[in-house]
């Protein structure tokens, strides 16, 4: 294959060989092709030592290639990295390889940056029925100064103002969804918010059979324990330090703070609470939900 430039085509290689066998001398039959006579002198050259056949590109493959490293090797590059948490030069040096080898390995596998891990496999999962697992979770937000707040830059309030706490229930299925706000994140505001999301889901015709929290300490308090046994609800608690664990819970917090919460600037408290129950039922009834392909959240729920 030529390049877009080429001087030469195969037929034009022949032709400056066949004048140079009439008589012509190198310097004139590459005139005449319009390249320089370096370049007639190798393909005449070419043709006397090795034929016709010569005039052909040759291939640009390279006669010999490096073997690939092996995947045990691999291997115990990926271990020796997350053990001693070192460069290529030191790794090779325990290895007994290149250096050169181990970073070419790092990289192919995006662990040449000491401050990336390999990433786990998601595991996702959903229950087949509204009620079958409900997620609570509890956010704090800041109080609102005034002007509008910090994250506009508009807070002329003394600091120390305090927190909201916003409780959240979600279920698994339908992605339906309650919130409130909360003075705090104690034991009896917790169970009695829970109560409250109780009878919301069973107003939407969501039966409660299993609830997942975090290890908090209200949730692990036994007036939710009880709460939980009057209603015959059984208890899940997520993974320490595993937040995916109550990943709905917390894609919905993200949610809240963004279309609601930060969304824009409120004057004081009192306006953000006002437009948190216009949001959940815009949430609840008209909002598309990727979770579960463009869907309404009241769609996934048989009333």
């Amino acid at each position: 294959m030529q390049h877009p430039n080429a001087r030469l085509s195969v037929y034009q290689r022949h032709l400056i060989v066949e004048r140079v066998k009439c008589g012509w001398t190198v310097v004139r039959a590459a005139r005449a092709a319009g390249v320089s006579r370096q370049t007639a002198s190798k393909w005449v050259n070419r043709w006397r030592r090795l034929g016709a056949e010569s005039m052909c590109d040759a291939s640009s493959r390279p006669h010999h290639t490096r073997p690939r490293v092996s995947q045990a090797i691999i291997k115990r590059i990926i271990k020796a990295r997350l053990r001693f948490r070192r460069g290529p030069h030191f790794l090779g040096w325990q290895l007994g390889l290149a250096g050169s080898t181990v970073h070419v390995v790092l990289r192919r596998l995006g662990l040449n940056r000491l401050s990336r891990r390999p990433k786990e496999e998601v595991r996702r999962y959903e229950w087949p029925e509204p009620g079958d697992l409900v997620h609570l979770d509890i956010k704090k937000l800041g109080r609102i100064g005034q002007g509008g707040g910090k994250r506009f830059g508009k807070n002329r309030s003394p600091r120390g103002l305090g927190w909201e706490h916003v409780h959240v229930a979600i279920d698994d299925h339908s992605r339906i969804a309650y919130a409130e706000i909360c003075p705090d994140e104690a034991a009896a505001t917790t169970v009695a918010f829970t109560r409250r999301a109780i009878e919301f889901f069973a107003a939407a015709g969501i039966e409660v059979r299993r609830i997942l929290t975090d290890n908090g300490s209200a949730y692990r308090s036994g007036v939710f324990a009880d709460l939980l046994a009057d209603h015959d609800i059984s208890m899940r608690k997520t993974r320490p330090y595993r937040p995916q664990t109550n990943g709905k819970a917390e894609a919905f917090v993200k949610i809240v703070a963004n279309e609601w919460a930060y969304v824009r600037p409120y004057q004081n408290n009192e306006e953000r609470a006002e437009r948190l129950g216009p949001f959940l039922k815009y949430y609840n009834l008209y909002r598309p939900h990727g979770g579960i392909g463009g869907q309404r959240p009241i769609s996934r729920v048989h009333v």
